[in-house]
């Protein structure tokens, strides 16, 4: 039972930093303008969306954004990363 929960918390943990991965990207995007498509951080970037937008699309439909002026904060991305961090602790 002991190797199911660290199986778990390590897949939790490959999560978790992926979710950093998609945030520091999309940072990088609003920082630094869009790369080329061609480019290595575009192919990180579709990347990591492809993996972390199936958790991240569900949470979105239940709450979306909250926009203040003209900026709009991702709640979903929040709620997932502060989720996984609860269940990590809970497990460990």
């Amino acid at each position: 039972m002991q190797s199911i929960l660290g199986v778990v918390s390590l897949l939790l943990l490959v999560a978790q930093l992926l979710l950093i991965a998609r945030a520091v990207l999309d940072w990088s995007v609003a920082l630094a303008g869009p790369a080329p498509s061609t480019s290595i951080r575009s192919r990180l970037s579709s990347g990591v969306h492809a993996v972390t937008e199936p958790v991240l699309a569900p949470v979105r439909r239940v709450l979306p954004p909250v926009r203040f002026r003209s900026v709009a904060i991702d709640l979903s991305f929040i709620v997932v990363f502060l989720a996984i961090v609860l269940v990590r602790a809970l497990i460990s």
